[in-house]
């Protein structure tokens, strides 16, 4: 038979699904590999949902999406962002993943570059591969608290640079960007004249801090991306929304139809019950994370492995480079040995190689044990490591 398409054929898989699919088919592992909420979607939500279903919203939508969400959309990001934001301009997307896809298809074309974060959450890599796009990382250090730079991007632009790619709060950091620094980076891109793709699904996931969205200071070049996911622990109800100029947004509704027709009639009611219901639920989940933050800082710290506090999000990376061993190996030997299930920084960017990542969204006393066998895995590496170099000399 005739070959595959080669380049979704040669994409690498997800690194975090390499973890997660052993972790299933092994006995009481401590999951901390996955970032999903461990929280059940509100009842308020689900409500919502029941009530579309008996109400009969069970068919074809708009491609863009209900006008009555596009504008519950529209009104509250243009309250929070400070910005002009119509209905038109809303896209209502099977989950931020479908979004960042939509993205893709409307802006790139084969051989545009695109600057990705690294490290950096995989999928945008594979949406730009996909999609016949080059993606250049750039890095983010630890030293700068996993913050970019616009001075470090420089060297990264070329002539066929087409979108920025940022994410605050960040994934897998936890990094939330200051004013300053969001205002350098949408200068940077004005100056290249880069479009900018704003992953904002952890917006309302913040600790420490504000959550300053690029569109605030040039919507017409931003193009926002958002979930209900995280924020309402609505991971398998798949709904998020893209925001980007009239252009942009005129090609993504054409996606639409070709892509997936148009999000369940139910689930986007659902989400206009989440948008409109009680907020408190967002505030409890928010606190628990992070006092699930502070708990797991205090374990590194006693455990000497200490080397950030994350700002939002519910993630923090955790350096093993003490272990001996890469990312990837690392990971699968903690699962097989000490039966805790971790990200590879690996899966998130050359740059995570002395990295896991840690899910903070596990209930607090799994994830604290889970935390403590790996800084105690990491020490004993590390002993194994200097014994045989003794024994060697």
């Amino acid at each position: 038979m005739k070959r595959l398409a080669q380049t979704p054929n040669a994409m690498p898989g997800s690194g975090i699904r390499e973890i997660a699919n052993l972790a299933v088919t092994m006995p009481d592992v401590i999951r901390l590999e996955i970032g999903e909420p461990n929280f059940p979607t509100p009842r308020h939500i689900a409500d919502g949902a029941a009530r579309a279903v008996a109400e009969g919203f069970t068919k074809y939508t708009q491609s863009a999406g209900l006008l009555s969400l596009r504008t519950l959309i529209a009104n509250r990001v243009s309250g929070t962002h400070s910005i002009d934001v119509t209905p038109d301009r809303v896209n209502v997307t099977v989950g931020g993943v479908q979004g960042v896809q939509d993205v893709a298809i409307a802006l790139l074309d084969p051989g545009d570059e695109v600057l990705v974060p690294d490290p950096g959450w995989p999928n945008y890599e594979m949406a730009v591969r996909v999609h016949e796009g080059v993606p250049v990382r750039y890095p983010l250090s630890v030293e700068h608290g996993f913050v970019p730079r616009a001075d470090d991007l420089e060297r990264h632009v070329t002539a066929r640079t087409k979108l920025l790619v940022l994410n605050s709060p960040g994934n897998p950091t936890g990094a939330v960007f200051p004013r300053r620094t969001v205002e350098d980076l949408v200068a940077f891109a004005r100056r290249h004249d880069l479009y900018v793709l704003s992953d904002e699904v952890y917006g309302e996931l913040i600790f420490d801090g504000e959550h300053v969205s690029p569109a605030t200071f040039d919507p017409d070049r931003v193009v926002l991306v958002n979930s209900l996911s995280k924020t309402y622990a609505m991971t398998g109800w798949r709904i998020g929304y893209v925001i980007a100029n009239d252009a942009i947004s005129r090609v993504i509704t054409k996606i639409q139809e070709p892509m997936i027709s148009c999000v369940s009639g139910l689930v986007q009611k659902a989400a206009e019950v989440a948008l409109t219901g009680p907020q408190d639920c967002v505030r409890e989940m928010r606190d628990s994370y992070r006092s699930r933050r502070d708990a797991v800082v205090a374990v590194l710290k006693a455990h000497e492995n200490y080397l950030y506090t994350p700002h939002g999000a519910f993630y923090i990376m955790v350096d093993i480079g003490r272990s001996g061993l890469g990312s990837r190996e690392f990971a699968l030997a903690l699962l097989q040995e000490q039966q805790v299930a971790v990200a590879p920084g690996t899966a998130f960017g050359d740059a995570g190689r002395t990295f896991v990542r840690v899910s903070l969204a596990t209930e607090q006393g799994p994830l604290i044990e889970g935390v403590t066998r790996l800084c105690r895995f990491v020490n004993m590496l590390r002993d194994r490591s200097e014994v045989a170099a003794t024994r060697r000399q």
